[in-house]
């Protein structure tokens, strides 16, 4: 115990990074998508302005028993917003509440006050005097530390048996490790500081949550081991996938005997290695790279009984690098978690890290850049999304059955439309399960929406499909689909994990009910020449050079040609993201290409994120990180302003340069 003069200290090394300036509001049309707009009719995004003065990278949220919002930072502060529901008008009132902290990535409150995670120990912050500011710092238990950068902390979540779960980030040499003891762990501790180890093969564990029937799950990102985001159902001796953490299975209380040799590393899908590798669970949902988001985060279960809207129940899980709060189905086959993710609301004004619902049914929503990239500008925020009281036409579920998929709607169909087979697409893929960071989409097989049968209320279609495959991730699309009232769906695609066929089925033989998908070659498209034309005798008569920087930027905003020159442009990739540069024709041309990157879906990366449209003038393959190309084109005859843009899903709304022709 300490007294609040004595601080912990921080000095935690922080990633350096541009962002875009502060005072960018989110509500300007250029930063997110139409789609927003539309968004928008349904669900409401509303800013809570913090003061100049105070730098809220919220790591955790936690309303006390008076119902003011607890904040804690990254910064190590705990900040408490005393009128969060701002009755009367008033202007939000912040009061610091205690300082000092190591990294504060959550926050809890029970009956002995605030519970928070840093770098290394679950604390205990109290206030015993009640003069308004914390006094007792009380260490419940703590955990080793080697010093990496990359080893963050994560919770508390309050157990219903009332002990507190803490989550325990990798650390990082160019893959993940576990550096220090129980690193890459879920830890179960009691309010006496008795510790418990429940699951491991977590790599990046920045949310998780307790389900109101007691279970307990986690998202993870992309990364070694992790093909694609996705969200896992721990129980105790749960092995999620990344072997690191199995360096501690052989200490006193670990639920498992697995070592990280035991786990092979080969390219076969994950579910291929289900039996072999002892505890191994698979994914309950994943969610694609880049199509779904690039860096989940927080998961929050809908328990407003319908105060926010027809998703009573489900769960709702942000994503910190596109800025967004995504949607989770789930239900359980053969004694198993899985379900289907869908697009939910996008435009938030920094990257969604924490979420928590308030007295009056609004989600609070938590933000920071945390030192990486995010779609919103802001460095960091705090927003509320509320309900607005209209129901918007969305798939509301996707559930599996022995033949196919039933799909439930939020409003009643157009019986024409939504019978119509052509109204859907379904296509399987999965991903690599391997050392390697993340994986493309893999092992992609159209099927065949064979029969749509429709419920009598118009609330429901089952669609009979030839071609699932068990084990693998399914991208329903429903473009064709529209209400009764002649409305399309907000979002006509969603992302079901098909892990248990109802009733044992065994997979279809997809070879003999599907198509199976071709890849795009992108070394055969003319508007990407990366050798010099044998017309070009003289060579090119322009050399462009450009690359990126951190925060979505392209390092030069404006490049200049003649109309009509030879041009050798040089792309490099000087970030540690994926990028391309597409140049597009004028107007807004950029803005629909863009929109049909996103519409590639899985396939997405066999194009390299670039549609197939007149709209497309020149373009770039994906690079890599630290990695170039040159692509050579005849400038465009008419003077005038060419955007170019990166086209990676999420990037275009940000990543953009011109191309002036003059």
């Amino acid at each position: 115990m300490v007294n609040k003069n004595i601080r912990f200290r921080t000095g935690w090394l922080l990633l350096a990074m541009l962002f875009f300036a502060a005072n960018e509001g989110m509500s300007r049309p250029s930063r997110f998508p139409a789609d927003t707009a539309e968004e928008s009719k349904y669900y409401r995004i509303e800013t809570i302005q913090i003061p100049e003065n105070i730098s809220l990278e919220v790591g955790g949220l936690a309303f006390t028993r008076k119902n003011q919002l607890g904040i804690s930072t990254r910064r190590g502060e705990v900040w408490i917003l005393e009128n969060p529901y701002f009755k009367k008008n008033e202007k939000p009132v912040f009061r610091k509440f205690a300082s000092g902290l190591h990294e504060a990535l959550g926050l809890a409150y029970t009956d002995k006050g605030f519970l928070l995670s840093q770098r290394g120990e679950l604390t205990n912050v109290l206030d015993t005097d009640g003069d308004g500011e914390a006094d007792q710092f009380k260490a419940v238990y703590s955990w080793p530390l080697s010093g990496n950068y990359h080893e963050y902390s994560y919770g508390p979540h309050v157990a219903p048996n009332g002990n507190l779960l803490v989550t325990l980030n990798l650390s990082w040499i160019g893959r993940g490790a576990s550096l220090a003891k129980w690193r890459g762990w879920l830890l179960e501790i009691t309010p006496k500081g008795e510790m418990t180890p429940i699951a491991t093969g977590l790599r990046s564990p920045a949310g998780f949550t307790v389900t109101p029937q007691g279970d307990m799950f986690y998202t993870e990102n992309q990364g070694d081991w992790v093909g694609a985001g996705r969200m896992t159902h721990l129980q105790k001796g749960t092995f999620a996938g990344n072997p690191a953490g199995l360096k501690w299975s052989g200490e006193p209380g670990s639920p498992m005997t697995l070592k990280p040799g035991d786990v092979p590393d080969t390219e076969q899908p994950m579910h291929e290695e289900i039996g072999k590798v002892p505890g191994l669970t698979l994914p309950a949902v994943w969610f694609p790279h880049g199509l779904m988001g690039v860096s989940t985060s927080d998961i929050l279960t809908d328990t407003t009984k319908g105060g926010f809207g027809p998703f009573k129940g489900q769960m709702f899980v942000g994503d910190q690098g596109h800025s967004k709060v995504m949607r989770v189905f789930l239900e359980k086959v053969n004694g198993a978690y899985q379900g289907a993710c869908f697009p939910f609301r996008e435009g938030f004004s920094s990257g969604v890290l924490r979420m928590k619902w308030g007295k009056d049914h609004a989600m609070f929503v938590g933000m920071t850049s945390r030192g990486w990239n995010s779609t919103g500008p802001e460095l960091y925020g705090l927003q509320r999304l509320r309900w607005t009281g209209k129901i918007p036409f969305e798939m509301k579920a996707v559930k599996a059955q022995p033949d196919g998929f039933l799909i439930e709607f939020t409003q009643p169909v157009n019986p024409a439309a939504a019978s119509d087979p052509r109204s859907y697409e379904v296509t399987g893929f999965t991903y690599h399960y391997w050392s390697t960071y993340g994986s493309k989409a893999i092992n992609q097989q159209a099927c065949m929406v064979h029969q749509v049968i429709l419920s009598r209320d118009g609330l429901s279609a089952r669609l009979i499909v030839h071609g699932l495959r068990q084990g693998y991730i399914h991208e329903i699309k429903a473009s064709g689909v529209k209400s009764a009232a002649g409305l399309l769906l907000l979002h006509d695609r969603g992302y079901y994990t098909l892990n248990n066929i109802p009733g044992g089925n065994k997979p279809t033989d997809v070879a003999k009910n599907g198509p199976v998908a071709k890849s795009y070659d992108i070394n055969a498209d003319p508007k990407r020449v990366t050798l010099i034309p044998d017309t070009w005798k003289s060579g090119p008569e322009a050399t462009l050079t450009i690359g990126t920087k951190p925060g979505l930027q392209f390092d030069v905003a404006e490049l200049k040609v003649r109309p009509g020159s030879k041009v050798e442009l040089i792309f490099n990739n000087n970030d540690d993201m994926l990028h391309n540069l597409v140049i597009t024709r004028p107007g807004d041309a950029v803005e629909k290409v863009g929109k049909l990157s996103l519409d590639l879906g899985i396939k997405g990366p066999d194009y390299h994120y670039v549609p197939d449209s007149d709209l497309v003038l020149f373009h770039t393959s994906i690079l890599q990180p630290d990695t170039s190309e040159k692509i050579y084109f005849n400038a465009p005859d008419k003077p005038g302003v060419y955007p170019f843009v990166c086209t990676f899903p999420g990037h275009y709304l940000v990543m953009r340069g011109k191309l002036i022709v003059e």
